[in-house]
């Protein structure tokens, strides 16, 4: 598998420049706090308590979902290719003492050569949209996960709903995201994200969208993947 980092710098300096922003709830940041319960209930309505268990969460930012599952009990590693977001993620595990939790500056194609079949569970959330080549990506958290363990995606679809809500809506009218965080031509249909997890050998076990209310400002599942969705996999036993 090839090792080299699967990166857009500029997409690496969008999130640097907001990386002292990352655990404030009310900054660009805040749909991220708010939707961190709703997919660590997700996934441990399919995998079971997380205690004990080797978790990689990939593209972990500042580690908003890292930090959720390492005080569930996980073994917890974060990487992202973003140094900054790193260091604001490292100091806020520290300053909450939270157990279990490590990090790393390191790609997923990187560390899936150097561990493979390591990890119960992999999480690679709101990240695919951001990289050259998300089947890589999807690809080398295969790798990462043992057989039988479980991979979990959330991206953007790509569709004329998804563009008006995800971008014209959320970065331009509401202002939930800064502008210029998504590009709709990087968005992924189900179908194909679907097609990138039978080539890893993942299989697909279960779909939810995510909604938004603008007038309530709340977040929920729902059986609608038109725009904001998340993929639940598995990794065949050997």
């Amino acid at each position: 598998m090839d090792a080299a980092p699967n990166v857009d710098e500029a997409e690496l300096a969008k999130f640097s420049d907001l990386a002292h922003r990352w655990w404030d709830p009310d900054s660009e940041f805040r749909p991220l706090h708010q939707i961190n319960p709703l997919r660590l209930a997700w996934i441990e309505g399919l995998t079971g308590p997380l205690r004990d268990r080797a978790v990689l969460d990939v593209g972990c930012g500042g580690g908003i979902l890292a930090e959720a599952m390492a005080r569930q009990g996980a073994r917890v590693l974060g990487i992202d290719l973003a140094e900054k977001a790193l260091k604001v993620a490292q100091l806020h595990a520290i300053e909450q003492a939270v157990q279990g939790l490590n990090y790393r500056l390191a790609s997923a194609e990187q560390l899936a050569a150097e561990q493979p079949g390591q990890y119960d569970v992999v999480t690679c959330m709101e990240m695919l949209e951001h990289v050259p080549d998300p089947a890589s990506v999807v690809a080398a958290c295969a790798t990462l996960v043992k057989p039988g363990g479980w991979v979990f995606f959330s991206t953007l679809n790509r569709n004329l709903k998804s563009f008006l809500f995800a971008i014209v809506g959320a970065e331009y009218v509401l202002r939930l995201l800064p502008r210029g965080t998504h590009e709709y031509g990087k968005f992924i249909r189900p179908s194909e994200l679907a097609g990138y997890c039978r080539r890893a050998g993942l299989d697909l076990q279960a779909t939810r969208g995510l909604e938004y209310n603008p007038l309530t400002r709340r977040f929920w599942l729902s059986a609608d993947t038109s725009v904001n969705y998340l993929f639940a996999t598995r990794k065949a036993l050997a």
